[in-house]
């Protein structure tokens, strides 16, 4: 599961974040809801644009994505694979093997501390709902026979064939993935300057109409808090994805013991290391969200290591006691993008 520690500068919505500076007037903008979330886009082009046939694609693309990877409506193609009582190969299309290729490639990176087939850990905690659950050791170890991305076997660029009793959630990679398919309508509709955002996860491509650079805030990751951390200018005139994980806006305290959301797959139980929020730099969405949830499950030694090995551009924020203490990987550090 996702958090959303993301405050977008220059777009009028909720999150907005004050002081960043108003949109030019010939910035376009539609928003909605999707994915048991909120989209926003923002967008100019030299070139006329028929806004209503741009927002109509958008949504149709976010209606097939949702008809596809939803783990939240039987019909789904990911949910008609995962309670089918056969292991036997199933087509379930190119979409969703791409999206295992990616999150297989990061799980195996993190040594399985990230794994697509999760989710009855999840549910088994309590995170589903309202209520801690604290299954007994006898418990936990019957729902971890059950985990394991590498299960599921990818046949060929449609089929996929796994265990029955072997359940796929793919929402640790869905809004980034969803985040780029729709920068692609953007870009055949001839629309270059634009961002994209969907519950926080985002990516940007070109400028402003003034010839500004577009302008993230990252947000303090505190529960409780909405304060601003860091702003972030993105580089103009090439794709740039920002994907943010975190351990504060989804966990239970029980006396005196906070259990995040985030799953070790590896022991079927919350991490109980210091690091608090991820945010990965990258070109690709999809990419990018696989692996801000992968370092936030593996926590900052490991993660740093990883994000160093794997030249990935990472901010790390850790929370000693009050302080939080922010840590970039090496790419970052050499890439000269701006944290203000």
């Amino acid at each position: 599961m996702k958090t959303f520690p993301l405050l977008l500068c220059g777009l009028a919505i909720a999150t907005g974040l004050a002081g960043c500076g108003e949109p030019g007037s010939d910035i376009a903008k539609f928003e909605g809801f999707t994915q048991g979330t909120t989209y926003h886009i923002s967008y100019w082009s030299e070139t006329p644009v028929d806004g209503r046939a741009l927002e109509a694609s958008v949504n149709k693309v976010l209606a097939d994505i949702d008809k596809n990877l939803s783990n939240y409506r039987p019909d789904s193609v990911i949910e008609v694979f995962n309670h089918n009582p056969s292991a036997d190969s199933q087509a379930v299309g190119d979409e969703i093997v791409a999206l295992i290729k990616v999150a297989g490639k990061v799980s195996h990176a993190s040594q399985g501390c990230y794994d697509l087939t999760i989710k009855p850990l999840f549910d088994l905690w309590g995170f589903q709902g309202d209520a801690l659950n604290i299954p007994d050791e006898a418990v936990l170890q019957q729902a971890r026979a059950e985990i394991g991305l590498d299960k599921v076997v990818v046949v060929d660029d449609t089929h996929l064939r796994k265990p029955p009793d072997v359940r796929v959630d793919v929402s640790s990679v869905a809004q980034g993935y969803s985040v780029e398919k729709i920068s692609r309508i953007m870009e055949e509709r001839g629309v270059h300057n634009y961002l994209v955002e969907i519950g926080g996860e985002l990516k940007t491509h070109g400028h402003k109409p003034d010839g500004s650079a577009w302008r993230i805030a990252v947000e303090k990751p505190l529960p409780g808090e909405q304060r601003l951390l860091k702003v972030l200018t993105t580089p103009k005139d090439q794709p740039f994805a920002v994907m943010t994980s975190g351990t504060y806006r989804h966990y239970f305290d029980v006396n005196g013991q906070r259990y995040s959301h985030i799953l070790d797959a590896r022991t079927g139980k919350p991490v109980t290391h210091d690091l608090v929020a991820v945010t990965v730099l990258h070109e690709d969405p999809t990419v990018a969200d696989a692996w801000s949830t992968a370092l936030l499950c593996v926590g900052q030694q490991q993660g740093i290591q990883l994000a160093n090995a794997e030249h990935l551009k990472v901010l790390f924020i850790q929370q000693q006691g009050d302080a939080l203490v922010e840590t970039k990987s090496q790419a970052l550090e050499a890439s000269g993008l701006s944290f203000e």
